[in-house]
């Protein structure tokens, strides 16, 4: 007869309640800024067709959003703390919010003001509406003199 089989005791590891993954993140790609020089005549000129932005203006823009952003933040991370500890201040989280909306007016204005600056209209002619570009002194459509405002 066969020898009998001896039992190998196997020690059993409990798998975890809870797997950790590492999330995976895709690094931006970050663009070198679009610098520009002036014309000779001391004019900021055109790069590519399209107008250059105010430095200033985009660099309020970019002050306002990362504040914006940290506020934002800032108010999300103050209710969640209220919430879990079950004790809401609804008057600090207004404050919050309406310094938010604030910040988010002004940034609009900005955005606005640079949408305008891009725009290579200076105006509508008063006879049929057509945009005419700066310096133009008739109108491309009708041919009506355009008024300087």
């Amino acid at each position: 007869m066969a020898a009998p089989k001896q039992k190998t005791s196997r020690i059993k590891v409990p798998k975890p309640a809870v797997r950790l993954h590492a999330p995976k993140i895709k690094a931006p790609k970050i663009q070198p800024p679009k610098l520009s020089r002036s014309s000779r005549n001391g004019k900021a000129g055109k790069k590519y067709g399209r107008p250059v932005e105010n430095r200033e203006l985009v660099a309020e823009r970019d002050r306002l959003l990362e504040k914006f952003t940290v506020m934002q933040a800032d108010l999300g991370g103050a209710f969640y703390e209220m919430a879990i500890r079950d004790h809401v201040k609804m008057d600090v989280l207004t404050r919050k919010a309406a310094e938010l909306q604030r910040l988010d007016l002004e940034l609009g204005e900005v955005e606005e003001a640079l949408a305008l600056e891009r725009s290579d209209s200076t105006g509508a002619c008063a006879n049929c509406g057509t945009e005419h570009q700066p310096g133009a002194r008739f109108c491309s459509a009708c041919g009506e003199e355009l008024r300087e405002n």
